[in-house]
């Protein structure tokens, strides 16, 4: 009979916690069906289903074409090399972030994210001034990487580099060095302590890392356009061409539809080995586990990050505002000037009005992807059927999928009732969120299963509502991660660049579209402005990531975990 009634309790359980999993769901699955999904169907529909009928036979025809074969290749190549490179770059920067502590580290964290929102255009610009003719390199040594494959490669660890700090950082400032040093108590080397005890605990979190550059690289756009020339392109560089400049909608929508296969099965990989791989894990305060560095080796490693960080990112932040500075007149605020007046031809406004626009459409994405990415990262805590693993997959496509056909697509859906939103402001920080949602998910899901579930097991059983549990063990553990989530998504709609394009009101420019504009203008005085509003946007960055980094997270309540 005890077994019975036992029996019915735990499948009672399982029962209720099936739906409360589901209920998370239901949000995060309507938003992504309505202002994902159908947008990009219909670009797909509109380009391969002519006169009443499906014309499937022109997959075949796209793919035999040897130019797009090359195209397939050289994708696929840059993206895992640019992924393997960030990842040997920017490991040792989040060790360094993570454990050791040294002056100006909260700033240094914040100007590391700041590349991360600048528009490719812009960045690709700072680094021709850096490798191109003329550059820093051809006046020392006569040596120019433009139209290389290692400028593209460069320039994706600038834009990247801070993912990885903050993603892997993020969870390696919370992991119990106690552990480690348990293991070398009991005669294990230092390599082989890390190897051993806390390799395999950030493993999620560096996949999650990889999983993130190797989309932004594989779906690379500004960057390949501008530093490879014509000799090099991505799927989403000749996306754009068929669509914008060649009007060919049907290879678009078959280019569309490999690049959705090729993330979709990346993102059934990577869940497959993460979840072969996640445990729970003993997590402490971050304050507690950040030291002076001690030895050699540590000062060492502390002076190459620096050095590292000053030459790839650093130096091309330090262009863009030189160039900024740098009138027709001399060094002065000229073209800072400029941006308080409208000239009524590129601009409705004055483009100094964008900075406002920006903020407030940042301001709203994030709320958008920490709701919607938090109620996903909930749902996916606990391991469950193939649903939830597919659901898992599926929230990472919009960082695989042409941000030119989404915001195309956006124009084609959302104009009729109920959802006529082409003339509301909310349409901005929609797109914006879509791209946010991921890194909120990423981000939080490896603490939140690290948790050990036990804890949440010990609240109910103490008469905890499944609410209150989480808002009493979960939330004190990851609240450092959802800052870091918050962080992100700000970055990220403050520099999103290709849907917001397409849907931004010519009377309320964000930031990137005003610089994008003012570059497609010929004149010193347009580019003196594009250079002006970069560093602008550059220290907006700054200025807001540094006052998240000084937001401490309450210390648990719950005791030590």
């Amino acid at each position: 009979m005890d077994l019975a009634r036992t029996e019915v309790g735990g499948g009672r359980k399982a029962s209720h916690g099936n739906a409360a999993r589901l209920g998370l769901m239901v949000l995060p699955v309507v938003f992504f069906a309505v202002f994902f999904a159908w947008p990009v169907v219909a670009i797909v529909q509109r380009g391969l289903h002519v006169d009443g009928g499906w014309q499937f036979g022109r997959i075949t025809e796209v793919l035999g074409q040897s130019d797009i074969r090359h195209v397939l290749w050289f994708t696929v190549w840059q993206a895992l090399a640019s992924t393997a490179l960030t990842l040997l770059i920017a490991l040792p920067g989040a060790y360094v972030f993570a454990r050791l502590d040294f002056p100006g580290k909260q700033l240094l964290r914040a100007v590391v994210t700041v590349p991360f929102v600048l528009p490719t255009v812009v960045v690709g610009t700072a680094f021709l001034a850096l490798l191109g003719q003329g550059g820093l390199l051809d006046e020392l040594w006569g040596v120019r990487l433009d139209t290389t494959v290692w400028a593209i490669l460069l320039a994706h660890v600038f834009f990247n580099y801070a993912v990885v700090v903050r993603t892997v950082g993020g969870l390696w400032a919370q992991l119990d060095p106690r552990q480690e040093e348990a293991a070398r108590m009991l005669g294990a080397s230092r390599l082989a302590a890390w190897r051993r005890v806390t390799l395999p605990a950030l493993g999620p979190a560096v996949a999650a890392a990889a999983l993130m550059v190797f989309l932004f690289t594989f779906t690379s756009f500004g960057v390949v356009q501008i530093l490879g020339g014509p000799g090099f392109s991505t799927l989403e560089v000749e996306i754009y061409r068929q669509t914008a400049q060649i009007f060919d909608l049907p290879t678009a929508a078959v280019l569309t539809l490999v690049q959705f296969a090729a993330v979709g099965l990346i993102l059934a990989l990577h869940a497959w080995t993460v979840r072969r791989r996640e445990s729970a894990l003993r997590l402490v305060d971050a304050s507690q586990t950040a030291r002076r560095p001690r030895g050699a080796g540590q000062w060492a490693l502390l002076g190459g990050v620096l050095a590292s960080v000053v030459v790839l990112i650093l130096l091309p932040l330090g262009v863009l505002v030189l160039r900024s500075f740098d009138t027709a007149d001399g060094f002065g605020l000229g073209y800072y000037r400029a941006l308080l007046s409208s000239d009524g031809g590129t601009f409705l406004v004055p483009p100094i009005n964008a900075i406002a626009n920006s903020l407030e459409y940042a301001v709203a994405a994030t709320a958008i992807a920490l709701l919607i990415g938090g109620l996903a990262a909930a749902a996916l805590t606990r391991r469950a059927g193939r649903l939830v693993r597919g659901f898992d997959a599926l929230l990472m496509l919009p960082l695989g999928v042409s941000a030119v056909t989404v915001g195309f697509g956006f124009l084609i859906t959302l104009d009729k009732p109920p959802l006529d939103l082409r003339a509301s402001w909310i349409l901005v920080p929609l797109a914006q969120a879509l791209v946010g949602v991921p890194f909120v998910v990423r981000t939080m899901l490896p603490v939140l299963r690290a948790v050990d579930g036990r804890l949440r097991e010990a609240a109910a059983v103490l008469g905890a509502s499944p609410l209150r549990a989480w808002r009493e063990v979960d939330l004190p553990m990851v609240r450092r991660a959802l800052l870091v989530a918050a962080g992100f998504a700000f970055a990220v709609s403050l520099g999103e660049f290709g849907a917001t394009v397409f849907i931004a009101r010519p009377d309320s420019p964000t930031l990137p579209v005003a610089v994008a504009r003012l570059l497609g203008r010929a004149g010193d005085l347009n580019y003196g402005q594009a250079m002006a509003l970069s560093t602008i946007l550059m220290l907006v960055c700054a200025v807001c990531l540094l006052l998240l980094e000084r937001i401490r997270p309450a210390k648990a309540t719950t005791g030590e975990f």
